[in-house]
């Protein structure tokens, strides 16, 4: 991805973007491009597609709603001309979606995997889509057809996923075009570490939020709720040292998890989100992730394993 600066002086050109799996994340990070400039088209489900065709995309943030004007197609054909293609996909899906991409990418598109875990980038690697990796920090949902609500937040770290010295030119592309439309994007050389770090606070609040049907606040708030995460975080930093995965200490990520639940208090988990729905859960990209790892590297996680099984009953009875 290349923005055109031929003419010295003048704004550069915005690349066309595709949203790939436009959900809460896609919809909300399209719209912020859209509304800075950029051709985006969102390819998400067709109520969402004939909703947003007809109306705008309901952009509703703080007590507020506005109307975004954003292309919105159900066919991954718009892949075809994008010059930038955020894959936006549920973890479940990112083999068989990585490889619907293949065909479709034209030279030197980039494909950013805006998920959550932290295992996206090598398998969609596997399925034959060189993609770079962003760390996704944003409370969002789609309470309806074409209609995003936002509940807190909004920024991004995106990087290439392996050792580097120095940030690729492709991610530091991705991160000025985010910054230009007003997102908030660090840019680092290699994403790994920082792809953990949400892991754990992902792990801290998507299942307790699930099982407990409770907002962030009242997980932060309680000292019973806040006793768990802490156990919570030092197992995710347990399985990381065991993976060589460097990481801030636990104690430091314990603060971090606090201070983003006292900030995000209104939102409630994609886990929660996804039970409510009856749509299956990422728990295995997640809690359960940490869980795996943990018995594949002698590490114990009995905290994270129990919340991985009691989300993962929710929803097995939900079918």
């Amino acid at each position: 991805m290349n923005e055109d600066t031929r003419n010295r002086g003048a704004a550069p050109s915005w690349p066309k973007v595709a949203v790939f799996g436009a959900g809460a994340v896609g919809c909300y990070f399209g719209a912020r491009l859209a509304e800075g400039g950029a051709p985006v088209t969102l390819i998400a489900r067709p109520a969402h597609v004939e909703a947003i065709r007809r109306d705008g995309l309901l952009f509703e943030s703080g007590g507020r709603q506005h109307r975004v004007a954003v292309a919105a197609d159900s066919s991954p054909e718009p892949v075809r001309e994008a010059d930038l293609v955020l894959f936006c996909v549920k973890t479940r899906d990112t083999a068989e979606g990585a490889r619907s991409l293949v065909p479709l990418l034209k030279p030197g598109a980039t494909v950013v995997s805006m998920q959550n875990g932290v295992d996206n980038v090598p398998r969609m690697r596997e399925a034959g889509v060189d993609a770079i990796g962003a760390v996704v920090y944003v409370a969002a949902s789609m309470p309806g057809p074409g209609h995003l609500l936002h509940a807190g937040r909004g920024d991004l770290v995106v990087g290439e996923y392996g050792a580097a010295e120095l940030p690729s030119a492709r991610a530091s592309a991705v991160s000025a075009l985010f910054e230009r439309a007003g997102v908030p994007c660090k840019l680092v050389a290699d994403v790994r570490s920082e792809l953990w770090t949400k892991l754990v606070m992902n792990c801290v609040f998507n299942a307790m939020s699930a099982v407990g049907r409770s907002r962030y606040g009242p997980l932060v708030e309680r000292a019973d709720t806040r006793a768990v995460a802490r156990d919570l975080v030092d197992e995710c930093v347990a399985v990381a040292k065991a993976e060589g995965v460097p990481l801030a200490d636990a104690d430091s990520l314990y603060k971090a998890a606090m201070k983003l639940g006292q900030a995000m208090a209104p939102a409630t988990s994609s886990t929660e989100q996804d039970l409510s729905l009856g749509r299956p859960t990422e728990i295995d990209s997640l809690n359960g992730y940490v869980a795996a790892r943990g018995e594949a590297l002698g590490v114990a996680t009995p905290v994270n394993r129990a919340l991985a099984a009691m989300v993962r009953l929710l929803d097995a009875a939900k079918r």
